[in-house]
């Protein structure tokens, strides 16, 4: 309305409609056209004052009669365009004609009436076109009979005067929009043929009114004629165009049908005929092919040669309208179409039908009942509207939506083709025609259905707003429809905030909507439009997401469903690979292991998944097992090369000795030095220095080598080997603890061969006395194993040097004898000093302690056990002794 406004400053009400009445009603504005016969009409601009709808008022100025005629003709003129009037107010049915708002209303000036909007006649725009000829183009078809081989002799009539000026408008037709408008006066035409038993009688470029939304409406019914028979092709008589009466009073003579004038006779097919040439004019850049300049006797004679004109123009013609076009301009009445079939021709028919259709109807639609209209709008409208041209989606269908949003039983079938253009739009489209209108039902009353389309379609309006302003006045409506408790809303609201994340900023998202959202999905667990919904919504908004909304909202949430249904856990399987894939949520193996997992597996072997349903379950449980397996390799691995972590501490301080102060000790079986001669060799050494002879030295040494290998089980060759063994493992093990390079322990058992051995007990081992390892603990004591019984003769006789033989003596009473447990003990040179020369200082002692030790009492078997080894150190002294 404010461009209404804008245009109506533009001038002053001419003088003559100052005391008409119906200046109660409209406000005028500024001239725009002149419109109907000769002229007479003047067409401004208006708004209804009551609800400011747009108008056109048409205004006959009656002075203007008062100059041209005199009293008689004047009161005929003003009685026909009553007439005229009256005809057009009484058919309210026609929809292809001009509707009028509001009557006639007469005052002593002037004559005025309300319409709907116009834009222009169609001899407005025709006479724009005929002046704006492209210079290079098709020049027009000229309808002058020297043109078409006249006969010798003949003068043509001087060329008429040119015509008054007319208010031309600049106006450039589509073809579809060609089509449709033909469509509209033929079915306007069949309607008052058939229904209303008219004859129109004056057809023509000034009779037809193109509506500002594009349509084409029938007007001028000045000279209507009622048809009396019941066929409606039977001729009526009427009077011939005359010079004698004014050209205000009769029909146009360049569009007259040829009976009319040769045999003063009419039917329907007289206004075909002048259709024919309304079209032929339309495709001659809007000049007619008969220009009689109200001269009878010219209009004859270019009667004679139309069919040569006709014939000069067809290439101009559409193919398809060719025929009928021809058929119409017949001389005859009988080969022309009539309004039944002339829109089943080709022409009105093949691709551009259902949007010639379309608009059609939706000028009816107006007078349809709510059930018709819903149907319209969602089905037939929204499949045509992709082939309606976007100059006439604006200029025809738009004016009509927007006015049935008016209407609340509609509202919500309106609003699919609404948001339909509204998508199609541009930034300049939705400004000027959409926003306004979509602005106006934010704050208006809807129903439940039409508040759910509206949100189902929010993404759309706000792809287009452009303005924070805007954004502020649509997204309120999302905010107060998630807390809704209808089903519908909600369901709706769901499908809003899946469509609009892009626009929101991430604070809003978490803070405002994401809570929201939980809470729907809690209360409706078990409605699966619920819940797909909110796993959609889930699904487009994780990228927008960061760690910590998705550990505190979407894992939660996806906990608790009931996962059964193969739809749903098809989209939970997709989530969570969205989750694995996005690295910025670095899901840690705890939650993969004890809440992903144990969810997820059972439904290995629901039955009702699908082939590909089933491997994308399992592909995923295979991804989360390797994330699993990955994150905690690198993490033991990580410990291992960090073993003073602060988990750990407490454990390894416990069993580590490195922060122990501990005394040397001597590491068992293991050669770490150069071999030391033993302290019996040393012994041999000395007694051979004083001994007869050098061979019975060296025979004495190597027999007292052979004895400590009887002794000991072993070689020193093999020695050497076990020692090497022994370094390679301490090198290959460095934190190895040291007495683990023992591969066990000896022991030493005491034979009781008689009850008066030293240190013996009767009957068995029990008293034995004991020695430590040093493999072993400090409070852990091991039984010897040795005996010490009294030996036999054969017992002493071992292997000497150079081949002789070693005597001992009997009363020594002594028989060693080495066991191992578990194999034999290899022994090292380092043994020797260990058995022998470490007792070599105590042996009387520990003989007098033998020798008066009692078989009970444990003091007795602890002096018993220190003499063990005294024992067999004095064997081998008076070994030695009675060799040398």
């Amino acid at each position: 309305m404010s461009g209404i406004v804008s245009r109506l400053t533009g001038s002053e009400s001419p003088p003559p409609m100052e005391s008409n009445p119906i200046m109660n009603h409209y406000e005028i504005g500024r001239e725009v056209t002149t419109v109907g016969m000769c002229m007479l009409w003047h067409v401004h601009d208006a708004y209804r004052k009551s609800d400011g709808k747009e108008a056109s008022v048409f205004v006959f100025d009656k002075k203007l009669a008062e100059r041209l005629y005199k009293p008689k003709r004047r009161e005929q003129l003003l009685e026909r365009i009553r007439i005229g009037i009256d005809n057009l107010k009484r058919k309210p049915s026609i929809t292809k004609t001009l509707a009028v708002m509001h009557g006639a209303e007469e005052s002593n000036g002037s004559l005025i009436f309300a319409t709907e909007p116009i834009l222009a006649s169609l001899a407005n725009i025709l006479a724009w076109h005929e002046s704006n000829i492209p210079s290079g183009g098709p020049q027009p078809i000229r309808p002058f009979p020297m043109n078409f081989g006249t006969p010798t002799g003949y003068q043509p009539p001087p060329p008429p005067p040119p015509p008054p000026p007319l208010c031309s408008t600049e106006y450039h037709f589509l073809d579809i929009e060609l089509r449709f408008g033909f469509l509209q006066i033929v079915e306007a035409l069949n309607h008052l043929h058939y229904n209303l038993k008219q004859v129109h009688r004056n057809i023509n470029p000034h009779a037809i009114i193109v509506t500002k939304r594009g349509a084409w409406k029938l007007f001028g019914f000045d000279f209507a004629e009622d048809i009396i028979s019941l066929d409606p092709i039977e001729m009526l008589a009427i009077a011939p165009w005359s010079i004698k009466i004014p050209r205000t009073l009769q029909p146009s003579l360049d569009f007259l049908a040829p009976e009319v004038q040769i045999s003063g006779q009419c039917n329907i097919l007289s206004d075909m005929f002048s259709l024919g040439l309304v079209i032929c004019a339309v495709f001659n850049n809007g000049v007619p092919l008969i220009q009689a300049n109200n001269n009878p006797m010219l209009y004859l004679k270019q009667i004679e040669h139309l069919e040569y004109q006709v014939n000069a123009l067809l290439p101009r013609i559409p193919a398809q309208l060719q025929e009928a076009v021809q058929r119409l301009l017949s001389v005859d009445p009988h080969p022309r179409p009539s309004t039944q079939l002339l829109p089943l021709i080709k022409y009105f028919k093949g691709q551009c039908e259902p949007p010639i259709r379309a608009m059609q109807l939706l000028d009816n639609m107006t007078e349809k009942d709510p059930a018709v209209k819903t149907a319209f709008y969602r089905t037939q409208l929204m499949e045509a509207l992709p082939y309606i041209p976007k100059k006439l989606r604006w200029q025809l269908v738009w004016p009509s939506l927007q006015a049935e949003t008016r209407t609340t039983e509609i509202l919500a079938s309106v609003l699919h083709p609404i948001f339909w253009l509204t998508n199609d739009a541009t930034q300049d489209e939705f400004n000027r025609y959409v926003l306004p209108t979509l602005r106006a039902l934010l704050t208006s009353s809807k129903s439940i259905h039409a508040t759910a389309i509206y949100l189902e379609n929010l993404h759309i309006i706000l792809r287009k707003c452009q303005t924070k302003d805007s954004e502020n006045e649509v997204l309120p409506i999302l905010y107060m429809s998630l807390d809704s408790k209808i089903q519908q809303i909600q369901l709706a609201s769901l499908t809003a905030a899946q469509n609009v994340t892009e626009f929101i900023d991430e604070r809003t998202l978490c803070v405002t909507i994401l809570p929201k959202v939980r809470i729907i999905f809690e209360n409706n667990q078990t409605d699966h439009k619920v819940v797909f919904l909110v796993l959609a919504y889930f699904e487009r908004l994780l990228p927008r997401l960061e760690r910590t909304h998705l550990l505190e909202h979407i894992i939660p949430t996806l906990l608790t469903l009931k996962l059964g249904d193969p739809e749903i856990i098809h989209r939970v399987v997709k989530l969570y690979r969205i989750m694995l894939a996005e690295k910025k949520f670095a899901l840690t193996a705890n939650v993969m292991a004890l809440k992903m997992i144990p969810t997820l597996a059972p439904q290995m072997v629901n039955t009702a998944l699908t082939v590909d349903q089933f491997a994308n379950l399992i592909e995923l449980l295979h991804e989360i097992v390797d994330a699993i397996d990955k994150s905690q390799r690198f993490k033991l691995r990580t410990e291992a090369a960090n073993p003073a972590t602060d988990r750990y501490r407490s454990l390894r301080h416990q069993m580590s000795t490195d922060n122990v102060t501990a005394p040397p000790f001597n590491i068992p079986n293991l050669r770490v030095e150069q071999r030391k001669t033993s302290s019996a060799e040393d012994m041999a050494r000395k007694n051979s220095a004083s001994g007869p002879s050098t061979s019975n030295q060296t025979g004495s040494i190597s027999g007292l080598k052979r004895l400590g290998q009887w002794i000991f089980g072993s070689n020193t060759s093999n020695s050497n080997n076990e020692n090497s063994n022994f370094l390679r493992v301490a090198n290959a093990f460095p934190n190895r603890r040291l007495s683990d390079n023992t591969l066990m322990t000896p022991k030493i058992r005491i034979a009781p061969s008689c009850a008066s051995s030293p240190g013996g007990t009767p009957g068995g081992t029990a008293g034995l006395p004991t020695r430590r390892h040093s493999s072993i603990g400090p409070q852990e004591r091991r039984g010897s194993t040795v005996n010490l019984s009294p030996p036999t003769a054969h017992q002493y006789r071992g292997r000497g040097g150079s081949g002789s033989s070693l005597s001992v003596p009997s009363t020594s009473h002594c028989a060693i004898a080495w066991s191992m447990a578990g194999g034999s003990v290899p022994n090292t040179s380092s043994s020797v000093p260990f058995l022998l020369a470490s007792s070599m200082n105590s042996i009387k002692s520990r003989r007098q302690s033998g020798a008066a030790a009692g078989p009970q009492g444990s003091p007795q078997s602890s002096r018993g056990s220190q003499g063990i080894l005294q024992q067999i150190s004095s064997g081998m002294s008076h070994l030695l002794t009675g060799h040398t």
